[in-house]
């Protein structure tokens, strides 16, 4: 089945099945679940198009999604970059952002990156 230009799982739970949606996750698939008085054990292939399209207004009225919510993410981002706050310089440079430590842990953001103590130097030839 799709909504909103997502396909939802038939076999899956219906709390479940709406967290495919960028921008939906659990609990807020369990509050449009209860706003729309749709059991949450129901499947995806057992929904009537009525309650379908309560859903689907229901998402739509209330939360931002998919294209939306990325546009509005990116341009969060991009203002932080535009006023060289320390978050942008991070996010410019691929850095993690809310105060990680870096010295290890940060494998993901740096790329799997690993620097030990002696590579930075120079091989010497022995003659």
């Amino acid at each position: 089945m799709r909504l909103i230009g997502t396909t939802i799982p038939d076999e899956k739970r219906l709390e479940y099945s709406l967290t495919y949606i960028y921008g939906i996750g659990h609990a807020s698939a369990l509050r449009v679940l209860r706003a729309t008085n749709i059991p949450p054990a129901k499947k995806a292939k057992d929904l009537t198009p009525a309650e379908i399209n309560t859903l689907r207004e229901t998402i739509e009225q209330d939360y931002k999604i998919e294209g939306d919510l990325r546009r509005l993410i990116a341009g969060n981002i991009k203002r932080l970059r535009e006023i060289k706050s320390y978050r942008g310089i991070r996010h410019t440079k691929g850095l993690p952002v809310r105060g990680q430590r870096t010295k290890t842990n940060s494998r993901t953001r740096r790329g799997n990156v690993r620097r030990t103590m002696g590579s930075g130097k120079r091989k010497v030839e022995k003659k």
